[in-house]
């Protein structure tokens, strides 16, 4: 089958900044909410007579429930995606995480509403967990699928960035509330992050609502209206089983091991370390930036060795440094903190913008939006939600920093297992194979 005539490919530099605007919004949103969950809803939402372990326990299992909505949204916008466009479910999934948002900056709190205040905080993070849930999938694709041949990796490391750009904006909102004293802070401060999100939103619509279909969502309608398909979910379940199982603990650490340097570690130092808090959100803050500034090389670089190996290393590298980040933030060295913060997020910015592309050769174009979701999002629910919880339960850093270790060597295995099981032939793009994978139905 002819592949899509190069002309009516729009620019993937414009299809890689739409995906990467709105990540970011996304990821703004959902770290936002990590980050308050961390410093401030123990406080807020929950009663003041309840123990403070329990109150950090509390305010992570609402951070932990928004996960278990993902695969749902994963399955009705992957549904969308692969039968309707992959442009629609992206406006959708942005205004839905918006709203959220928005309406979370004005939720009352625990003094003046009692056990309603968490129960509609827990309302607002479904809606969340649904929203991002078919995010990711179509970021990813509208990036990867309109990159010139030999360059997934680099374009598809677009859609990835938004989880750095969101950090850093996150981070960096919630220092900057910081200034305005610790009073102020807990009394509005921590609100103006989430209601800020509505001006991001706007500009993610503007950007969005101009982008044009996927080259090879277009190819897949056509075969779609010449054949009857099964359902989406229903055949990438039959053929493409092993797929998705594998993805999921290779994306393990990008997701799971993510939460835990962030928001594990900022509830560490400050609850059990009493380290500065504002010392640990400018680490971040930093880290982000750092993350921000290398993906796209590292993620170039994984274009011309291959995708596989980058990732592998960067696996290898969360292992080396899992303890060591722990027992820098027992020195309470600020050089140190962040020198570890820095070197953590270097060695995984190499894992995670590379993996969007390797995981997108293992489904075929029909099928693919709802493959990837799938991966991605069980693989959050089990080990983005429950990993900072586990980890908090725990009382100490080694539970956290086995964790690390334990799923990236199993990470570095399933890396490797990909590169047999993807359905993209090796050196060739996952545009120019959309019509021999849809016609033969892999």
């Amino acid at each position: 089958m002819p592949t899509q005539p190069a002309a009516t490919r729009q620019s993937p530099y414009r299809a890689a900044f739409a995906a990467l605007a709105g990540t970011s919004i996304e990821w703004y949103d959902f770290y936002a909410f990590a980050t308050a969950a961390a410093i401030v809803f123990d406080d807020v939402f929950f009663p003041p007579d309840m123990s403070p372990y329990l109150k950090t326990l509390s305010a992570f299992a609402t951070f932990a429930v928004g996960f278990l909505l993902r695969p749902l949204g994963g399955i009705v916008f992957g549904h969308i995606g692969d039968r309707v466009g992959r442009k629609k479910t992206l406006v959708i999934t942005l205004v839905m995480m918006g709203v959220a948002s928005f309406a979370i900056g004005l939720l009352p709190t625990y003094s003046q509403v009692g056990a309603l205040a968490p129960v509609l905080l827990i309302a607002l993070r479904l809606i969340q967990g649904i929203a991002i849930g078919g995010e990711w999938g179509g970021a990813v694709l509208i990036a990867v699928e309109n990159a010139p041949r030999g360059k997934a990796a680099f374009f598809g490391s677009f859609a990835q960035l938004g989880s750095s750009v969101g950090a850093l904006l996150s981070t960096g909102a919630f220092s900057l509330m910081n200034l305005f004293g610790s009073d102020a802070f807990m009394s509005w401060g921590w609100r103006v992050p989430f209601l800020a999100s509505a001006v991001l939103v706007v500009v993610g619509l503007v950007v969005r609502v101009k982008l044009e279909e996927s080259p090879v969502m277009s190819e897949v309608r056509d075969e779609q209206a010449a054949a009857e398909r099964k359902l989406p979910v229903v055949e990438v379940f039959q053929k493409a089983w092993r797929t998705i199982l594998t993805g999921v603990f290779a994306l393990a650490t990008a997701t799971g091991g993510y939460y835990v340097v962030t928001s594990f570690l900022l509830s560490y130092g400050t609850g059990d370390l009493h380290l500065s808090e504002s010392m640990l959100l400018n680490g971040l803050t930093l880290a982000a930036f750092l993350e921000l500034l290398v993906t796209p090389g590292l993620s170039w670089l994984a274009d011309r060795v291959g995708p596989h190996k980058v990732v592998i290393a960067g696996l290898a590298g969360v292992i080396v440094l899992a303890v060591p980040q722990f027992m820098a933030l027992g020195t309470g060295s600020v050089f140190l903190i962040w020198l570890m913060m820095l070197a953590m997020r270097l060695v995984m910015s190499a894992l995670y913008g590379p993996i969007a592309s390797i995981l997108a050769e293992g489904f075929a174009p029909h099928v693919r939006y709802t493959g990837i979701s799938l991966s991605y999002q069980v693989c959050t629910m089990v080990f983005g939600g429950l990993a900072p919880l586990a980890a908090a339960a725990g009382g100490h850093y080694w539970p956290p920093a086995l964790m690390l270790m334990t799923i990236s060597a199993v990470g570095i295995w399933c890396t490797a297992r990909l590169r047999a099981l993807r359905a993209t032939r090796p050196g060739e793009d996952t545009a120019s194979a959309a019509g021999r994978e849809v016609a033969s139905g892999v």
